[in-house]
């Protein structure tokens, strides 16, 4: 890191991942390797020494002035050995030593087996505190280490199980489309076939995943506290709806799905000679989201899944944060991950959820389809998933276009092509790098579904090279009734821009290329070309150079 970089980083104060520890008196082996072990423990991050917890820089004491022996300390002093890299960096309150630290993939502690971790306060600021036995199975589930829906359930036999259950299993089966094979099974057949039950020492006992299938409501009450579902209705601050579920998972899912479709409305428009629903809420959208925090939520952590429909739409939370690995930049693209591998496997072959693993773009495209917002994970932390789902008004004429380009290929539009469509309705232009964040895939990538966006005529390309801009095509634009809007965004043809440039030049004397920029709606890039190009018919000259540059009527 540069000088800089640090100082930006100080500026930011202590979080989650980045720890602040003083040297003024020389701090302790003991307690600089616990706040190694905890930020390890946790999601890893960077410890900064010789900085106070008000990000006053104070340096280094006089005995660790010299990093280089540090790496050899800190593996050999912690169980298993943890590599971390130091660098020393001097800035103008003293010489600080910035140490990074992986997430490890097990628990670390140091050599006196001091185990630790950090969490955030109710204040926001971090703190280290011990890491108990009971949380190792949420670490370890989180990392992918350990199902902990496939775990016995001891105390519990399957005699205790309800076979009510297994009957409401059977028909979601034909409900949902599940595997059919599983219908001709015997119930003990049944589940073991799930794995809903495991042989245990020659006691024939139901699984977590099991328990929560087939579970009697006293019997999760006691042995699976965590396991609770609240149905929240709002309207501004008065609560309609809030009714809480301890009940087995598909009774559950269920009795809320039923409570969500009675506040489902519906209107249908004319496509061609079929009636299309516009529902308020995607049915489908809805299920995969909370099938996915039924099936993904961490079951060691005390808390409800929550469902709530408010003013402004739908939001669907669960306990624990996204497994190790997944993230909100990688959500689209990321192979699919479970903390509970069985459960969800489970859910899958009943046909609860889609069979692929990819029900995140079920959850797109029940949003995006309709000429709606994406649906926002950013209020997502490492407790907690959450997904909300804005009511916005459907855009019917985006939609039409939807369903007939569907209608034409025979085939679904694809969630890249319906993101990219997406944001170019809300943006009007964008170039390739502006689509990698919104689609997670890489230029290439994104260039080769533009490029089948082009031949379709749903998107034009204007310019070239890395300064080629795209907008919706004019065939989009006539569809949707908004002609002038094509006109303003595509811009003029390339006679047409010279003479505003030339106009411009007339009027002011001069023109740079920012003004360029925003007279002909152009970016940086092509402005330079438009420019270049009447030099060389000898029309303007330049003076200066790069950002300093201005252009002049040539005598």
């Amino acid at each position: 890191m540069s000088c800089h970089e640090i100082e930006d980083l100080i500026s930011q104060g202590e979080s989650l991942t980045v720890e602040f520890k003083s040297d003024s008196k020389c701090l302790p082996d003991r307690e600089l390797l616990a706040a190694i072990v905890s930020l390890a423990n946790t999601e890893g991050g960077d410890l900064l020494l010789g900085v106070e917890d008000d990000g006053t820089i104070t340096g280094l004491h006089a005995n660790h002035l010299n990093t280089a022996g540090l790496p050899a300390l800190i593996a050999n002093k912690t169980n298993p050995p943890l590599s971390v890299r130091i660098e020393k960096i001097d800035l103008p309150g003293g010489s600080v030593a910035w140490i990074k630290i992986p997430k490890s993939r097990q628990l670390v502690s140091t050599s006196e087996g001091l185990l630790q971790r950090r969490r955030l306060m109710a204040n926001g600021k971090p703190e280290a505190v011990p890491f108990y036995p009971h949380e190792f199975v949420q670490r370890q589930s989180s990392l992918g280490l350990v199902d902990p829906s496939s775990v016995p359930v001891q105390g519990l036999t399957v005699d205790e199980l309800n076979p009510l259950e297994r009957h409401r299993i059977r028909e979601a089966i034909q409900r949902y489309g599940g595997d059919q094979s599983l219908l001709s099974l015997a119930d003990n057949e049944l589940d073991g076939a799930l794995g809903l039950t495991i042989n245990d020492e020659g006691i024939t006992r139901p699984t977590v995943a099991g328990l929560l299938l087939l579970g009697r409501e006293a019997d999760l009450r006691k042995r699976l506290p965590a396991h609770e579902v609240a149905f929240q209705v709002l309207r501004g601050t008065d609560v309609r709806v809030n009714e809480f579920f301890r009940k087995p998972l598909l009774q559950t899912f269920e009795e809320v799905e039923q409570l969500f479709r009675a506040r489902v409305e519906e209107e249908e428009i004319q496509v061609g000679l079929f009636r299309v629903p516009i529902p308020n809420y995607d049915r489908r959208a809805f299920r995969e989201a909370f099938v996915n925090a039924l099936v993904h939520r961490d079951y060691s952590r005390l808390g409800a899944v929550h469902v709530m429909l408010d003013d402004d739409g739908l939001s669907i939370s669960s306990p624990g944060g996204f497994v190790d690995g997944v993230t909100l930049q990688n959500l689209l693209t990321v192979a699919p991950q479970s903390r509970n591998p069985l459960l969800a496997d489970i859910i899958k072959r009943i046909g609860l959820a889609e069979r692929t693993g990819r029900g995140i773009d079920r959850i797109y495209e029940g949003m995006l389809r309709y000429g709606r917002p994406a649906p926002d994970y950013s209020q997502s932390n490492p407790y907690t998933v959450t997904v909300r789902m804005l009511s916005a008004e459907a855009d019917l004429e985006f939609l039409k276009m939807i369903l007939q380009h569907e209608e034409q290929t025979g085939g679904a539009m694809p969630i890249d092509s319906l993101i990219i469509l997406s944001r170019l309705r809300e943006e009007r232009r964008l170039t390739t790098p502006d689509l990698i964040a919104s689609v997670q895939k890489s230029e290439p990538a994104i260039r080769a579904t533009l490029e089948k966006l082009l031949e379709a005529g749903l998107v034009e390309a204007h310019g070239t090279g890395r300064g080629r801009t795209y907008t919706l095509s004019a065939k989009v634009y006539r569809q949707t009734g908004q002609k002038a809007a094509y006109v303003r965004q595509a811009g003029f043809d390339a006679i047409q821009q010279e003479q505003m440039v030339l106009s411009y030049i007339d009027k002011h004397g001069s023109v740079k290329r920012a003004d360029v920029v925003e007279l002909c709606h152009l970016n940086p890039p092509q402005a330079y070309r438009l420019l270049k190009r009447l030099k060389e018919q000898g029309k303007i000259s330049q003076s200066g150079e790069r950002r300093y540059a201005v252009y002049t009527r040539k005598a």
